[in-house]
């Protein structure tokens, strides 16, 4: 079991954990309106919910994607979103600094997939104490995400998530082989699947990252058939119109019944 702040606890006979909203912090308006709709949503389905959004999208394909408000304007809202709703907060980070900085604000701190071997970071995120949900690298089999995990152990931070998101297939595409879900829950730790960057077409669209949405609900429900114990689904009430990973996200008024059908599905 995984303790997110003193809101809730992940894995074992735990609720499903979701961790969602928009790829990128917008506007503090927009961030709040997916908030507040996915807690009514989450609280009616007695789902664990933390609400994660980015303050800088570093990885964009290209030097003219949208990166976001950066770190201090973007951790003055999402500290304002955590006070509002009493949700915890995810968002990821891509240096030791911002770890640091991050830390003392978030409750779980992300480690992108890019940066899942990055030795100094896993261990500045395991320093703040908070939970460390670690994206696998699209290169990486999943046996090895045990060495990624005892980083930040080694710290004695034992709030630990391993987050499959696709394994690259050529030179854009992923694959979700669910062997891997299974093998990282050999490590003990909770293990969360990433829906939305799973279908993911890497720079598929003319330097930024392509996608399609509807393959999102059907690897969720294979996803928790086979025991995950939650699920990272970003989600925005125009996705189309996003700055950022727009073609995989899933349309917020789609994601009650979206979830409703993945609880059927739940082991």
């Amino acid at each position: 079991m995984v303790a997110v702040g003193s809101y809730f606890s992940v894995g074992g006979d735990a609720s499903l954990f979701l961790i969602s909203g928009p790829c990128q912090l917008e506007s503090r308006d927009l961030s709040m309106r997916v908030c507040e709709s996915l807690k009514r949503t989450t609280e009616k389905l007695k789902i664990n919910f933390a609400f994660k959004s980015s303050y800088d999208k570093a990885n964009r394909t290209s030097l003219a994607g949208s990166r976001g408000f950066g770190i201090e304007e973007g951790l003055r809202i999402l500290q304002e979103i955590r006070a509002a709703f009493h949700v915890p907060i995810v968002t990821d980070v891509h240096t030791e600094e911002e770890a640091r900085i991050a830390g003392e604000v978030v409750d779980v701190i992300q480690i992108p997939a890019f940066l899942c071997r990055q030795t100094d970071l896993l261990i500045a995120a395991g320093k703040t104490t908070k939970a460390v949900n670690i994206k696998k690298g699209q290169f990486l089999h999943p046996a090895d995400m045990r060495y990624a995990a005892e980083k930040v152990a080694s710290t004695g931070n034992q709030n630990i998530f391993l987050c499959e998101r696709g394994t690259c297939f050529g030179y854009r595409d992923l694959v979700v082989d669910y062997r891997g879900m299974l093998i990282m829950k050999e490590t003990g730790y909770p293990v969360i699947f990433d829906a939305t960057h799973s279908v993911q077409s890497m720079g598929g669209s003319g330097g930024s990252s392509s996608g399609n949405r509807s393959y999102v609900l059907p690897l969720s429900k294979a996803a928790a058939a086979i025991g995950v114990d939650g699920l990272f689904i970003e989600c925005h009430p125009d996705p189309d119109n996003a700055p950022s990973d727009g073609p995989n996200m899933v349309h917020l008024h789609d994601m009650e019944q979206l979830l409703e059908a993945v609880l059927r599905a739940k082991a």
